[in-house]
C-alpha cells in the first residue's frame, strides 16, 4: 500500500509540474495565435543588383540587400516597402513553406514608400493577410510586428501603438506624414512587414526606424492601412499611383523660400498643367526673372477651409479626395484672398 501511494504521489506530482510547465496566460495564448495565424502571410524578399566591370565588361549579379513583405491577394501581389527594392535589378520572395520565386515590380509610389511584386505563385501557397482600418487606432493598444530582421525570417515583436500622426523625414528629403510611432522593435529587415492588432488585423505597414546605432531603440514608425489600401488598389489597377491632383506644380524648396522671404506659410504655384482646371480658371503661376527675383502669383493656403502651408499639408489632404471630384481652393492673390472651385485631375506619380 505505501508502495502505490508512493507511485500515486509521485504520478500526480510529475502531472503538476507538467501542467504548470505548459500554462499559459490568456494574453499569451492571444499573442501565440496571431503569430501562427499571420506567420504564412509575412514573406522574405532578397533583392539584387548587376553591376558591371568595365574593365573587363564581365556583368556580376550581387546581393544587394533584404526585407520583408505580405500576401495581399491570391492573385500573387505582395506589398512592401519601396525603399526595399529601390536600386535592385531583380527581386525573390520566399514564401513560407520555403519555397522562392522571382518577383516583377508592379508599380510604387514613392512619397509614401509603398510598392506592389507579383510572384507567379499557385493561389493554393498564398494566403493573404486580413485587412483591417488604421482609422480609429488610439495610443496605448496592443500591437504587433511580423518580419524579418537582419535575414531572421519570421520574427514578431509585440509593443504598443506610442503616438499617431507623426511626420517622419526620409533619407531623400521626403516626409512622410500620418505615421504611426510605435515601441515593437523594428530593425532593419523588418520593413514591409506587418503591423497587426490584437484581432490579428493589419493596421500598419513597416516602414522606418529612428535610431543613432542604427538598431532599434523603442521607437519605430508604420504606414496607415488605410493610407496602403488606396495606394496599392490603384497601382494593382493602373500599373502606377494615379494621385488626385489640382493640376498644378509645386516645390517645397520655393514653399520655404516664400516663407523666409515674406513670411507666407503656403504653396506657390510654380505651373500651371494646360487643360486642367485650374487652368481653366485662371490660377496664376509664379513668375521668375533673370536677376534671380521671382514674382509669386498664387499662394495656396488651404482647402475646403483646412490649412495648408507645405507640399506635404496639400498632398495629404487631396490624397483622401477623389478624382473628379471639386474643391474650395484658398489662395492669396496679391493683397487679396479667394476661394476658387478647382475640379480635380488624375496624374500618375
Amino acid at each position: 500500500m505505501k508502495v502505490k501511494s508512493f507511485y500515486a504521489f509521485l504520478l500526480l506530482l510529475l502531472l503538476t509540474l507538467n501542467a504548470c510547465s505548459n500554462s499559459l496566460t490568456d494574453s499569451e495564448k492571444r499573442d501565440i495565435k496571431i503569430f501562427k495565424n499571420n506567420r504564412d502571410s509575412v514573406v522574405f524578399i532578397s533583392t539584387r543588383k548587376n553591376i558591371i566591370d568595365y574593365n573587363t565588361l564581365t556583368r556580376y549579379v550581387v546581393p544587394r540587400g533584404s526585407g520583408s513583405g505580405f500576401v495581399w491577394d491570391k492573385n500573387g501581389h505582395i506589398v512592401t516597402n519601396f525603399h526595399v527594392i529601390d536600386g535592385a535589378s531583380s527581386a525573390t520572395v520566399k514564401l513560407h513553406n520555403g519555397k522562392s520565386y522571382n518577383a516583377y515590380l508592379v508599380g510604387f509610389y514613392k512619397r509614401r514608400d509603398i510598392a506592389v511584386l507579383k510572384i507567379d505563385a499557385p493561389k493554393n501557397q498564398l494566403k493573404p493577410v486580413r485587412l483591417g482600418s488604421s482609422e480609429k487606432l488610439q495610443v496605448g493598444q496592443a500591437v504587433y510586428a511580423i518580419g524579418n530582421p537582419f535575414g531572421l525570417d519570421w520574427t514578431m515583436t509585440k509593443g504598443i501603438v506610442s503616438a499617431l500622426n507623426r511626420k517622419v523625414p526620409s533619407d531623400d528629403g521626403l516626409l512622410m506624414s500620418g505615421a504611426i510611432q510605435t515601441d515593437a522593435a523594428i530593425n532593419p529587415g523588418n520593413s514591409g512587414g506587418v503591423m497587426l492588432n490584437s484581432s490579428g488585423e493589419v493596421v500598419g505597414v513597416n516602414s522606418a526606424i529612428y535610431s543613432p546605432s542604427g538598431g532599434s531603440v523603442g521607437i519605430g514608425f508604420a504606414i496607415p492601412i488605410d493610407t496602403v489600401k488606396r495606394i496599392v488598389d490603384k497601382i494593382i489597377k493602373y500599373g502606377r499611383y494615379i494621385r488626385p491632383s489640382i493640376g498644378i506644380e509645386t516645390d517645397e524648396r520655393m514653399n520655404r523660400y516664400l516663407k523666409d522671404t515674406l513670411g507666407v506659410k503656403g504653396v506657390a504655384v510654380l505651373g500651371v498643367i494646360r487643360g486642367s482646371d485650374a487652368a481653366n480658371k485662371g490660377l496664376i503661376p509664379a513668375r521668375f526673372y533673370a536677376d534671380g527675383t521671382v514674382d509669386f502669383g498664387d499662394i495656396i493656403v488651404g482647402i475646403d477651409g483646412k490649412k495648408v502651408e507645405s507640399s506635404y499639408d496639400l498632398d495629404d489632404i487631396l490624397e483622401r479626395k477623389k478624382i473628379g471630384s471639386e474643391v474650395n481652393l484658398n489662395i492669396l492673390r496679391g493683397n487679396k484672398r479667394l476661394t476658387i472651385p478647382i475640379k480635380l485631375v488624375g496624374l500618375g506619380n
